[in-house]
């Protein structure tokens, strides 16, 4: 930001007026004008996903480099299914087990219930003794009884596999949207153990919408809004700019030494892929800007008078220059830079305003920050 607003006022200063060279007075002339915040920042993907392992395993092979681009469901990487494959068989035939048990228990609960029949009818004539009845009677209910046991065994062991059929497909990892493999965490031979925590694989991004995370810091964040304007360029970049507009500030901030600082997400087209994963921004969020508009240095304002934030913007005294001597006026400032203010009335274009311009020494240049044209656009 101090290298910008440096490089502006030094390319004013070899484009100002000779005549102003030495005055202490500047004139209200029309010129640009925008206000803003500016901050540092970094890009990062707006969405990109951490491909980890969910079993434990060898990977074996990984099918994919860093820069493919995927789509969603493709084959990305595939761990050791011995294991996984030897638990499916297991339970497989463990159930085919308990299902053989059950159609033979059922056979005997079709027997008890014969029996019980042949019992009840023959009790009534005293065919059979009451104690033979009871016994085909409890014979019938245990045969049930194991019957059920059996049949929620089987009902277990199906969880199981369907447990052990999940972790098999587990060892081979898809890409869950199409995107760009960005980064490679693992190597195939390596053991993953994922019983503790997830170990990563690979890490996937769509790179045609970046996010910007900038750092604001607490003084300014509060002029900020959703869908604030906001334009930003990257070392390297050159004249380039990328436009964007406030998506969220969040409401956490990080405290870095002692300076209290706010992320602020920008979101930017990224189709032709210039922007990078770690680029450093520099931002500049606009929260007003106008054209040809009268303005006058910063330097020239004297004490302010109110500050209403209305219509009429914020009073405040300078000394106009006229033919009998300095007059004192009141005038109302819209958009401020930290060089230049709007001026919304109270002076006209051509006056000529007193200006106290502290000297920076012999060998600096005097930047007397008032232009002929325009306000360089930062």
């Amino acid at each position: 930001m101090l290298l910008v607003g440096g490089a502006a006022g030094y390319a004013w200063w070899y484009t100002a007026p000779p005549e102003l060279a030495g005055q202490d007075t500047v004139t209200v002339t029309l010129g640009d004008i925008e206000e803003n915040v500016t901050a540092q920042g970094k890009l990062e993907p707006k969405e990109y996903v951490d491909v980890g392992a969910q079993v434990t395993g060898q990977l074996q092979k990984i099918h994919v480099q860093i820069g493919d681009n995927v789509l969603a469901g493709q084959l990305l990487a595939e761990i050791d299914p011995r294991i996984y494959a030897a638990r499916v068989q297991a339970d497989e035939a463990n159930i085919k087990n308990l299902q053989a048990q059950l159609i033979g228990q059922q056979a005997e609960v079709v027997f008890a219930k014969q029996q019980y029949g042949r019992n009840r009818k023959l009790l009534s004539s005293k065919g059979v003794s009451q104690q033979a009845f009871q016994s085909s009677e409890y014979t019938l209910k245990k045969a049930q009884a194991t019957a059920a046991a059996i049949a929620a065994q089987i009902e277990q062991v199906q969880s199981t596999l369907s447990g052990d059929r999940t972790n098999l497909g587990y060892t081979k990892i898809y890409a869950s949207m199409d995107s760009t493999v960005v980064d490679q965490k693992a190597r195939a031979g390596q053991t993953l153990n994922a019983n503790q925590q997830t170990p990563m694989i690979l890490q996937l991004a769509r790179l045609d919408t970046m996010t910007v995370r900038a750092q604001v810091a607490e003084a300014d964040v509060m002029r900020l809004r959703p869908d604030v304007p906001v334009y930003f360029s990257t070392l390297g970049s050159g004249e380039r700019r990328w436009q964007g507009k406030v998506r969220q500030i969040l409401p956490t901030p990080q405290v870095i030494n002692n300076v209290v600082l706010y992320d602020v997400l920008v979101d930017v087209d990224n189709h032709d892929r210039q922007l990078m994963t770690g680029m450093s921004t520099q931002m500049f969020f606009v929260l007003g800007k106008a054209g040809q508009v009268p303005l006058i240095p910063v330097a020239a304002l004297g004490a302010p008078i109110r500050h209403g934030h209305d219509q009429n913007g914020d009073a405040y005294t300078v000394n106009v220059v006229t033919g009998q001597g300095i007059q004192e006026k009141t005038v109302h400032i819209g958009l401020r830079n930290r060089r230049f203010a709007q001026v919304m009335d109270g002076v006209a274009e051509g006056e000529k305003l007193q200006a106290v311009v502290k000297p920076e020494g012999k060998d600096k240049k005097k930047d007397r920050g008032y232009p002929t044209q325009g306000v360089p656009r930062l």
